[in-house]
């Protein structure tokens, strides 16, 4: 029979057992509400980056652990496990540019990390310096179109249905590309080095202190006057 699978819900209690904490108790610590921690507990909602931040923060952890199993966990094999991702459950991490959706993150020690990921940024300037981590990535196009730069080949536009693999150490970036404001994109990373999450959630951190590519209001109409003209990059 297979190990239950752990999730963020098994964290938290975990955390509050070893600690010898009540819900109350809990809420207090975190400054998450009672009936939020409750309802995460039992696996009927996640919480969103900004309150998994705030919860690292006030139990003296680091973001990446919230993201992966304890010593005691590590040392189960894992025979069979599955995880059914939706937009409702992920983690959401969202920038000025760049709206990221962490999937099945419930699942622990995974070796790939699922993120749907919409992209408004359509220059390095609105993007920052080109990233790179550990491991590989491939990126598929759900909507719209891309640029992908990178460090030792030519910028490639991506549209729609077509895909790419990089190695992920390689400088890299995702812009909108020219034509459309806004684009979807799957992303799945894959990495050994167990710092990879960290690593991505420091480089989320850096985005949002760049200025956004376009208000609110410009994007909002942009993406009206895409579907009045029915332009097939909408």
């Amino acid at each position: 029979m297979a190990a239950p699978v752990p999730t963020l819900g098994a964290l938290l209690r975990g955390i509050r057992s070893r600690n010898g904490w009540t819900l109350k108790e809990m809420s207090a610590h975190s400054g998450i509400p009672v009936s939020t921690l409750s309802k995460v507990e039992h696996d009927r909602l996640t919480l969103t980056y900004d309150k998994l931040h705030q919860l690292s923060q006030r139990l003296g952890m680091r973001m990446s652990e919230l993201f992966s199993e304890s010593d005691e966990e590590l040392a189960q094999p894992v025979t069979a496990r599955r995880s059914i991702g939706d937009r409702d459950r992920s983690v959401r991490i969202e920038t000025a540019n760049y709206d990221y959706r962490y999937l099945c993150t419930e699942l622990r020690r995974k070796r790939m990390i699922p993120v749907i990921t919409n992209i408004r940024a359509k220059t390095l300037e609105q993007f920052g310096a080109p990233v790179r981590h550990a491991g590989e990535e491939y990126i598929y196009v759900l909507k719209g179109r891309i640029t992908v730069i990178t460090e030792f080949y030519d910028p490639v536009t991506l549209e729609e249905g077509q895909s790419i693999y990089i190695d992920s150490n390689m400088g890299h970036a995702y812009l909108a590309a020219e034509g459309c404001d806004e684009a979807e994109v799957l992303g799945v990373m894959s990495s050994a080095d167990e710092e990879l999450m960290q690593s991505l959630l420091g480089i989320h951190e850096e985005q949002k202190k760049i200025a956004p590519a376009r208000t609110p209001r410009a994007r909002g109409g942009a993406k009206h006057k895409r579907k009045a003209d029915q332009s097939p990059e909408a």
